[in-house]
């Protein structure tokens, strides 16, 4: 987390610890403070209208735009075969309980299909629920697409974004496209763990997935993580996007560079230049995973939120070998990272990997 996030919350977690739903005058500041954030964000993602929703994590964020959006009736409900769990999950959840589902296949480089894609899209389609940045891969779906087929096909459709692994790291702006819901995250980029956002086009159009006290427009009831909040204010604050993105890039393809020469397979599906798949031939990645802790590298096996499960569904579904997913792992970039840092880990992770495959050969 970024240094200036934790003056934020020593600010609202102590000096200024109050509850925004009071009417105290203090309380009522907080609560000013939390509606000008909610615009903050809103200029962020360039959207013309809507409001922003302060949820616990993007999973939360995911659960209720696909959720709040259901309703009964001859509907018919599509997701892609690459979402994060927290989609694709929910999307065969819905399938069991009864709902007419379509899981879109990938084309080679890890996008949604839009040839397959528009085959399914027609005016029983209720809600679309399509990724920006593949958090496996680093692939980009082109949104404006999207949104054009949804306006052609099914114009009252609602268009779900899950932009944790775009939002301030690859440009998007939402009044150029049909997007109706947006999901992001603040842990993503540099602020604390435990708060995301949601912005909601038409509010009216969402319905909640618990009840409470009201607050949020009654989307989001409970008493709101105002310290959070402010936290990832913070850190949105202080990102500059081009140039982070173009000194990532840069760093991506110096660690290309060298551990390329120690033999390690990279697979650069394009798009993101925050997250590289790289294949140990003849070596699991989890073996090369422990190794590495021990000499100080943290490298992924795929998503946090499925790295303890065998396979990797979504490196499956666009035609990668069996042997290659046991043998790979993904790598995440940082802005805060320097050429000296990562120079340094593609060469201990192309020695290890060496060492190593000596060893078993």
């Amino acid at each position: 987390m970024a240094e200036e996030c934790l003056e934020v919350y020593r600010e609202f977690a102590c000096d200024r610890f109050f509850n925004p739903s009071a009417l105290a005058v203090e309380s009522l500041q907080v609560s000013k403070q939390i509606a000008e954030t909610e615009k903050f964000f809103l200029k962020k993602l360039d959207a013309s209208e809507g409001t922003v929703l302060f949820t616990g994590c993007a999973t939360e964020s995911n659960n209720l735009a696909i959720r709040g959006s259901l309703r009964k009736g001859d509907y018919e409900y599509v997701f892609s075969v690459g979402e994060h769990p927290s989609v694709y999950n929910v999307g065969k959840k819905l399938e069991s309980e009864g709902y007419k589902v379509f899981f879109v296949p990938l084309d080679k480089n890890g996008k949604v299909n839009l040839t397959e894609l528009e085959k399914v899209l027609s005016e029983k389609t209720r809600l679309i629920s399509i990724m920006q940045v593949s958090n496996e891969t680093g692939a980009v779906n082109d949104i404006e697409k999207i949104s054009l087929l949804k306006k052609r096909l099914c114009p009252r459709a609602v268009l779900h974004v899950d932009g944790v692994q775009g939002f301030m790291k690859i440009p998007l702006s939402l009044r150029k496209t049909e997007v109706d819901l947006y999901s992001f995250s603040a842990h993503k980029i540099y602020g604390p763990k435990g708060v995301a956002g949601l912005y909601v086009k038409n509010k009216n159009a969402l319905k909640p997935l618990f009840e409470g006290g009201g607050q949020q427009f009654g989307l989001r009831s409970g008493t709101e993580n105002v310290p959070a909040i402010m936290q990832f204010r913070k850190a949105v604050e202080i990102i500059d996007v081009e140039k982070n993105f173009k000194n990532v890039s840069s760093l991506k393809e110096k660690f290309k560079k060298v551990v390329s020469s120690y033999g390690v397979r990279c697979v650069d599906f394009g798009g993101s230049p925050y997250i590289l798949n790289i294949v140990f031939d003849g070596v699991k990645g989890e073996t090369m995973l422990h190794a590495l802790d021990e000499k100080g590298v943290v490298i992924g096996l795929g998503s946090a939120c499925s790295a303890k499960k065998a396979g990797n569904r979504v490196l499956e579904e666009i035609g990668v070998s069996r042997n290659d997913i046991i043998s790979s792992a993904r790598i995440s970039f940082s802005a805060y990272q320097t050429v000296s840092e990562i120079e340094t880990a593609a060469h201990i992770i192309g020695e290890v990997y060496q060492d190593i495959k000596q060893r078993v050969s």
